[in-house]
């Protein structure tokens, strides 16, 4: 029987909640695993407490809303593990009910940043990397909500990324296709 390739994870918002049991699920099970958040101490503390198997992976701080530095997390990944077979984009941030009027634009552009571009800044770099390496090919988690298809009220700035990532997702299936790299 012949070895399994180590396969690379990168895991967005992965110091705490959803991405931090993700990133720990993944290790666990032997992947190189990249736990990527803004707070680095977050992050530290989430491989540490995974165990034994912290030697394969790697604390990244990035803001993903910035194009500068995903890109430079993408690089570092690479260098490290030399692929990226999956990326699981789960960082994502809302704000409090509250009307539109009385959203501070800021407010809706710091929602957007992290949920809407930051999804569509890793899965641009991840999709490069996949389409690129050899053998090709990965998978693109996007977390979405279930307030894409039933909106809270009071939600403007979260319910319009959750419609968008759900577009960008479908999108990415179609692309990804002949590179051997589905999007869900």
């Amino acid at each position: 029987m012949t070895a399994m390739a180590e396969k690379t994870a990168i895991v967005t918002g992965a110091g705490t909640g959803i991405g931090k049991s993700v990133a720990t699920t993944l290790l666990q099970a032997g992947w190189n695993t990249v736990f990527c958040g803004r707070r680095k101490k977050l992050l530290e503390e989430a491989i540490a407490e995974a165990g034994k198997t912290s030697a394969k992976a790697l604390a990244v701080s990035c803001d993903i809303s910035k194009a500068d530095e995903v890109d430079d997390m993408f690089e570092t990944v690479v260098e490290a593990f030399g692929r990226v077979d999956l990326l699981f984009n789960n960082a994502g941030m809302g704000y409090k009910s509250t009307l539109i009027d009385e959203i501070p634009v800021e407010v809706w552009n710091d929602v957007v940043g992290v949920n809407l571009t930051g999804s569509f800044l890793c899965a641009r770099a991840a999709f490069g990397v996949m389409r690129r390496q050899k053998p090709m090919g990965g998978r693109i988690i996007n977390n979405g909500s279930v307030s894409a298809y039933a909106p809270r009220p009071g939600s403007a700035p979260y319910t319009a990324t959750k419609h968008a990532i759900t577009g960008l997702t479908k999108t990415l299936a179609l692309d990804g296709r002949p590179y051997d790299i589905a999007c869900g």
